[in-house]
């Protein structure tokens, strides 16, 4: 039996062409992975037939007439949104059809629909959004928490620590990852009180590697495997990096084009440049776990392109093969007692 996906059609900015071109490509390349497109069956049905590359794919279309859009208020898409594609895909893994859900959408809608169909792990208090950095060192930090909580408190940021080790363990195969607190200096004095507080906790857990404080300047420097912070900060810091590398990319290819020297080399590099885009690119990484739901969701970025969803939807599937929940209420166990 092949692993089952369920995939919000209705998710990114250009749905739902977007999501099965994607599914399209999952299955082309995996025998081994079931997909439920969930969202407006007549839109998807003939989006499908007109789509040749489907036919004969284990795609499968799930009725889900209502869609969340960017706009929406979580509290009020839950309300008067009970059949978004949403809600509908979380329900298929709530009720065991699928065992992974992957949409692009509305990231507090996400967060607050699996809150209230999957509920937490035991001994979570709050999810976080785990989000994938490329470094310096050819690797990844992850930063949690990206968006999922604005108001954090230091014991969130302790379980942040705990989930994102076994994370970083469990899909990257990395052994006891260094784990820091992003703060506005490297000294132990520095920070607010929630950094303050969250220290303490932390040095108080030796199952844990915690290094101390980072910098902003050091997120990408692979210093840290884990870097804790709170949802605002985190997600300021995660929109910074994208746009900063989309900035140094277009500045790179408006000076190559004033001189003609550099035109020149320009075009003996340009398997330097497409490497370095490649690494920097979030296609690359697909999406991010909310890691502490009772389930595996994956969220994408709004922007999200066909590859970019493939990506994402076999993170879920390396997830749910590795278990990394099950692993996760052991650590949180083990931290417990």
């Amino acid at each position: 039996m092949g692993i089952k996906v369920a995939l919000d059609a209705f998710g990114s900015d250009r749905a739902p062409h977007i999501e099965i071109e994607g599914a399209v490509r999952v299955c082309e390349e995996n025998d081994d992975i079931e997909i439920f497109l969930v969202g407006n069956k007549k839109i998807l049905q003939d989006a499908l037939e007109a789509h040749k590359k489907c036919r004969g794919k284990k795609i499968y279309v799930v009725d889900a007439p209502q869609r969340v859009t960017m706009h929406d208020k979580p509290s009020a898409a839950i309300r008067k949104k009970p059949q978004s594609s949403i809600a509908v895909g979380l329900q298929l893994v709530a009720d065991g059809q699928a065992e992974a859900f992957v949409s692009a959408g509305n990231t507090g809608a996400i967060m607050a629909y699996s809150l209230k169909i999957l509920g937490r792990l035991e001994g979570v208090q709050r999810p976080g959004i785990a989000a994938l950095v490329p470094t310096l060192e050819g690797g990844f930090t992850i930063v949690i928490d990206v968006g999922a909580n604005i108001q954090t408190k230091p014991e969130h940021l302790l379980q942040y620590a705990f989930m994102a080790k076994t994370f970083m363990e469990i899909i990257l195969g990395v052994r006891d990852p260094r784990i820091a607190l992003l703060s506005i200096g490297e000294e132990e004095s520095k920070g607010n009180q929630l950094i303050k507080e969250a220290r303490g906790l932390l040095e108080k857990n030796p199952s844990l590697n915690f290094i101390g404080h980072v910098e902003g300047n050091h997120v990408l420097e692979g210093v840290a495997d884990v870097i804790l912070t709170d949802g605002f900060t985190g997600n300021v810091v995660l929109k910074f990096g994208e746009g900063a590398i989309n900035v140094f990319i277009k500045l790179i290819k408006e000076e190559v084009k004033k001189n003609i020297l550099a035109t020149i080399a320009g075009i003996f590099l340009k398997p330097v440049f497409k490497k370095l885009k490649q690494r920097l690119n979030y296609e690359e990484y697909g999406g991010a776990p909310l890691l502490g739901v009772d389930g595996v969701v994956i969220i994408g970025h709004g922007r999200s392109t066909p590859v970019a969803i493939k990506n994402a939807v076999l993170t879920a599937v390396r997830y749910v093969e590795r278990e990394v929940n099950e692993h996760i209420r052991e650590e949180l166990k083990l931290a417990h007692g």
